[in-house]
């Protein structure tokens, strides 16, 4: 965007270098406001911190184990040489491909020492402490320098950065969406590449290589951290930037004043992410992104209050959550309104606007396809119609779009408080400054964190615990019963328990979806795993206990599908124990489970 201090009178104005006293006093608040963050950070996943042993996030549903495997994983091939890129760990023997999965290299692999010394559940909730109170530091940072003059607004503005009901929703299990640490040093880069270059062109052009560099790590990391939330945030930079120039010749004059440096930028990123993207797009159990239409926002969610929101119990109207991890645009009636009345005052200020046209730009495409209201869908189509089948927009679940209304919402929300500190101090008279701090609180207390709920996970049978899983393995896999899926994962835990002793079939990963390769989640189904699959759900939901008939072509169908899997023994939880699917495989296996180490036993190495 441009960056002129004349035509960006909302930025602070250059002031002389302070003395070391006075840098000492502004370290010394910056320590201060980043240790508040950290403390609420610890607050909101408190919990967890507290039972790192058995706890699991309650509205985590199959996340938390997902990650936790992710981070136990990337320290795994590391002890073990393994490669960085591919396994046959999940989706035995097909396998999965790990660049097309969020493992989160960029966290994990730093903290590997953490997840080998204190367990994949450590390293989880330290990415969400870090991310939560990092994201909050970073834009603090970034608006304190750039935007605003006075800490205390920024400090304001940081903490709805990094503590908004959206941010706490993706704390219950994507931590690829909490720790976005990295965007506002890239936005702040980015910014200053352009203001330098247009105000000092000889200075822009001596200090542009080094700018570049530091500008394409930094993309190259957050990469390595989260594509998705990455991606979002560039459209959305790069509407602020069209809306914040408005004219043509603005526009122009200013990309061709960033192109170069951001081209090199560009260019550094791609050399060091070339070979992993290449095995992301092009390598094996790659697949074709396919997100048209599949989680868009009601349009009340704007108004309403997240369940992990202090006043929850302030909603009113039907709930429209989509899920307990994607309450994105929860932002509340009063939080709403105080800023339209903040953006209606502080209309003339370009950057304001700006932050309006991408406020409600991304919350309409956050919407999906078709509108819905109160939970019904009409037929009155919305934005992404016209993009959710643009390569790689496509994707992006729909819903996160109005993550990118957070700091935008935040930067309107900052630059009104500094407005009124700025009156406080100058003014004859405070009402005004009065009104906004009471509006300002009353909005932002019910949209306050609450401490995420923590339930106990079922403990690992001690088959895979201690050793005897690896008594039944010749060179074939693990199948749990009914096979590992999205929405059934304890045969994850099993293999991080056991140090990944044994290879499973089925899943929870993002892969290929048949012959023409759209993406899904978990392994390609087969008649086998369709049965049992259906049958523990009918089972679970409906408390259905009824056994199929079993007849001789299931009992061959399941030879066909075991050999395919190349599968040496399935095993059923005892905790979990299922009359209807023990029976089951019974009969289409021909032989009786054994009890071995606290699961059902099924010894089928002689089918292969």
């Amino acid at each position: 965007m441009e960056v002129s201090k004349h035509d960006a009178p909302e930025a602070p104005p250059r002031r002389r270098r302070p003395s070391l006293a006075g840098r000492l006093r502004a370290a010394r608040t910056d320590v201060l406001i980043g240790l508040g963050y950290l403390a609420l950070a610890v607050f909101v996943v408190g919990d967890l911190w507290r039972n790192t042993g058995t706890g699991y996030l309650t509205n985590s549903d199959q996340d938390q184990i997902l990650y936790e495997w992710f981070y136990a994983l990337g320290a795994h091939n590391i002890t073990d040489g393994a490669s960085p890129f591919f396994t046959t760990l999940q989706n035995y023997p097909d396998g999965v491909n790990l660049m097309a999965n969020t493992l989160m290299y960029g966290f994990g692999v730093p903290f590997a020492p953490v997840t080998l010394l204190f367990g994949p559940t450590v390293t989880f909730v330290l990415a969400l402490t870090l991310g939560l109170s990092g994201t909050a530091f970073g834009w603090y940072w970034v608006f304190s320098r750039e935007l605003v003059s006075s800490k205390a607004a920024a400090a304001l503005g940081g903490v709805f950065c990094g503590f908004a009901p959206a941010m706490i929703s993706h704390t219950n299990g994507h931590p690829n969406f909490v720790f976005l640490v990295l965007l506002p040093f890239i936005a702040q880069r980015v910014v200053k590449m352009a203001r330098l270059a247009q105000d000092a062109p000889e200075a822009g052009s001596e200090r542009r290589p080094r700018d570049s560099i530091v500008l394409g790590l930094l993309v190259a990391l957050q990469i390595s951290l989260g594509e998705e939330p990455l991606l979002i945030f560039a459209l959305a930079f790069a509407v602020f930037g069209l809306a914040y120039l408005r004219t043509r010749a603005a526009i122009v004059r200013t990309v061709r004043v960033i192109a170069p440096p951001v081209g090199l930028a560009a260019l550094i990123t791609l050399t060091l992410t070339a070979i992993p993207l290449g095995w992301q797009f092009f390598g094996p159990q790659s697949y074709r992104f396919v997100g048209l239409g599949r989680v868009g926002n009601d349009i009340l969610a704007p108004f309403q209050f997240s369940a992990q929101s202090a006043g929850a119990a302030l909603s009113i109207g039907p709930d429209v959550e989509i899920n307990p991890t994607e309450h994105n645009s929860y932002f509340g009636w009063p939080l709403v309104l105080v800023l339209l009345v903040a953006t209606a005052l502080l209309w003339r200020e370009r950057i304001v606007r700006a932050c309006l046209v991408v406020a409600l730009g991304f919350s309409a495409l956050s919407m999906g396809i078709v509108l819905s209201f109160a939970g019904n869908y009409t037929i009155i189509p919305m934005p992404w119609i016209l993009f959710g089948w643009i390569p790689p927009v496509n994707g992006i679940i729909e819903s996160r779009f109005t993550m990118a209304a957070v700091p935008a919402m935040a930067i309107v929300m900052t630059l009104a408080t500094q407005r009124a500190i700025d009156h406080w101090r100058t003014a004859g008279t405070r009402w005004q400054p009065i009104a906004w701090f009471t509006a300002l609180a009353c909005a932002l207390a019910p949209i306050a964190p609450t401490m995420l709920p923590v339930s106990d996970r079922s403990p690992t049978p001690v088959f895979f615990t201690d050793g005897t899983v690896e008594g039944y393995l010749s060179g074939g896999g693990v199948m749990s019963v009914p096979p590992a899926t999205a929405i059934d994962t304890p045969a994850l835990q099993w293999q991080v328990d056991s140090d990944f002793a044994f290879p499973l079939v089925g899943g929870y990963f993002v892969g290929p979806d048949g012959a023409d390769g759209r993406s899904r989640y978990g392994a390609d189904e087969r008649p086998t795993s369709r049965l049992l699959t259906r049958l523990d759900q009918l089972e679970r939901v409906l408390g259905s206990t009824t056994v199929p008939v079993i007849d001789q072509a299931d009992r061959d169908q399941a030879v066909i599908d075991l050999r395919y899997w190349e599968t040496d023994v399935l095993v059923l939880d005892v905790n979990e124990d299922s009359v209807t699917l023990r029976t089951t495989v019974d009969q289409l296996l021909g032989i009786p489970a054994r009890q071995v180490g606290g699961v059902w036993l099924w010894d089928v190495r002689h089918l292969r």
